[in-house]
């Protein structure tokens, strides 16, 4: 319910001036509230929360108890996908042949787990829409190339960040790996073709990214 309500106020603090880290800062200073899950981005995934939530849910209907709490909680975090599409929409108007670079597949950083990812469904709405994508994640790779066999000719699993960022139009950042936080941005700007970053996870300092020539798109932040 943390992860979905500091999504549903990043929201809102893009229709403001507001930011969105900020209000997350704000609130955790409360210590009946606590920092813990106020980061906002692309949503929670994997193989528990997805699924116990759902469980959970299920559970309380069937004995009468009203779960629309956790059903909003489930619907904000499944509109987070939809939301970043919006963006790379806004940020490239057309995806249709275009390049874009996929930082991070697994669901989170220090795993291979790619269960309920929410790269998976960004990957395949940007395939239905005709892009082609360079894909990269320190250890997610492999269990990333048993899906979209049907694209294969689309896509193109990177052994670096640089290598993926090569010619793009655009960078998404889906994981929040530290690899990517450390990332040379001078080195992957001179690579690509457009320097655009599209940050789902807030791990660059928007100031900085600016500084540096890239037109950077974050999630709750103007």
């Amino acid at each position: 319910m943390k992860i979905s309500y500091i999504n549903l106020m990043a929201n809102l603090c893009e229709k403001t001036d507001a930011n969105i880290e900020q209000v997350a800062m704000g609130m955790g200073l409360d210590p009946r509230i606590g920092g813990l899950f106020l980061k906002a981005g692309l949503g929670f995934g994997g193989s528990c929360f997805p699924k116990d939530l759902k469980a959970l849910i299920k559970i309380g209907e069937d004995l009468g108890v009203n779960m629309n709490l956790l059903k909003e909680t489930d619907r904000v975090n499944a509109d987070r996908v939809k939301i970043f599409l919006e963006k790379i929409k806004r940020a490239l108007w057309i995806l249709k042949d275009k390049k874009i670079a996929v930082l991070g597949l697994a669901f989170k950083p220090e795993t291979d787990d790619i269960r309920e990812a929410p790269s998976i469904k960004v990957i395949g709405e940007l395939l239905n829409e005709g892009a082609s994508l360079h894909l990269y994640d320190p250890q997610a790779r492999e269990n990333m190339k048993e899906l979209f066999p049907e694209y294969l000719a689309r896509i193109l699993y990177c052994d670096s960040p640089y290598q993926a960022a090569a010619g793009v139009n655009a960078l998404l950042v889906i994981t929040e790996w530290k690899e990517f936080l450390d990332l040379d941005l001078k080195k992957i700007k001179e690579v690509m073709a457009n320097p655009i970053i599209i940050d789902g996870r807030n791990i660059y300092d928007a100031e900085r990214v600016k500084k540096l020539g890239f037109e950077y798109y974050s999630v709750g932040r103007k």
